[in-house]
């Protein structure tokens, strides 16, 4: 008896490591797709136009632009240069003086305008730049199609990569807890039968086996949460920046998931295999 117990305790821990590990490699997995879903925001969040005011634009026109663009749902943030500041960023960069080459300042007066990531598409950019090119005063809206197409494609197909690499995970995490919880309940296969020999309704025997794996569950996401948050503070600690891409509500909606994931896996895992055990006779027992 004292033997049995100790291998079910074994078996127990076995299992609670097992599905700690399968729970570890979920958790890194949806971590790496805040951090890449944080990434393409702020990539986002950089693409934006430029507007350019005619010269003949009076000074209420361009405060009545710079207060559109500010009110603006699509704005993220928004910069003034003025024609004297652009003239001294030129000088700066070139080490030219236009205003001694050409007697005038050619340059205008302009908007940088950063756009929110929801508008960071072709289609929503040139929507807008059509809109502020009917708007007295504007000269020029340049917008850099290429820049937005290539960023817009390569966060598409990030996106897409790790969509798949999610439900492999998905699908490969409940194969792996499936499989290790129905180990567990195959030590316990004979006392199923004998429960089964004196009377035992399914309900009866079934309730304490997967109430039992839904708290190695448990325990389970508790070693793979540890594990993971020491991880990441070394990481953080080591390279740096990284708690800067996530926010501590998403950690711990992961951390929140894995609890969940744990639970319901394990217990579904073992709902499926003590129904198995349940259906089969004597001989049966002997094999997996």
């Amino acid at each position: 008896m004292k033997k049995s117990k100790i291998s079910y305790i074994n078996t127990n821990i076995t299992s609670i490591i097992s599905v700690a590990l399968v729970l570890l490699l979920l958790g890194m997995g949806a971590m790496l797709g805040l951090f890449a879903r944080s990434a393409a925001e702020r990539v986002r969040a950089n693409i934006g136009f430029d507007v350019s005011m005619s010269d003949t634009a009076s000074d209420s026109q361009v405060l009545a632009m710079k207060r559109l663009l500010s009110a603006a749902p699509y704005t993220a943030s928004v910069r003034y240069v003025s024609k004297e500041e652009a003239l001294m960023y030129w000088q700066q960069e070139t080490g030219e003086d236009l205003m001694k080459v050409l007697g005038f300042n050619p340059l205008t007066a302009e908007f940088e305008v950063h756009v929110r990531p929801q508008y960071a598409e072709v289609d929503s950019l040139g929507a807008i730049e059509a809109a502020l090119l009917r708007i007295p005063g504007v000269d020029v809206v340049q917008v850099h199609r290429d820049r937005v197409e290539a960023i817009s494609r390569n966060i598409s197909n990030v996106v897409a990569v790790l969509g798949v690499v999610a439900l492999a995970l998905l699908a490969i995490s409940f194969a792996l807890i499936n499989n290790t919880v129905r180990l567990t309940v195959y030590s316990r296969r004979f006392l199923i039968y004998t429960m089964k020999l004196v009377g035992a309704t399914p309900g009866f025997i079934r309730r304490p086996i997967v109430i039992s794996n839904i708290i190695n569950g448990v325990i389970a996401a508790l070693v793979a949460t540890l594990a993971l948050s020491v991880g990441l503070f070394y990481i953080d600690k080591a390279e740096g920046g990284w708690s800067a891409l996530v926010t501590p509500v998403e950690v711990w909606c992961v951390y929140g998931g894995l609890m969940v994931a744990g639970a319901v896996l394990c217990g579904i895992g073992a709902l499926l295999a003590s129904n198995k055990y349940l259906r089969l006779d004597y001989d049966e027992l002997f094999k997996r």
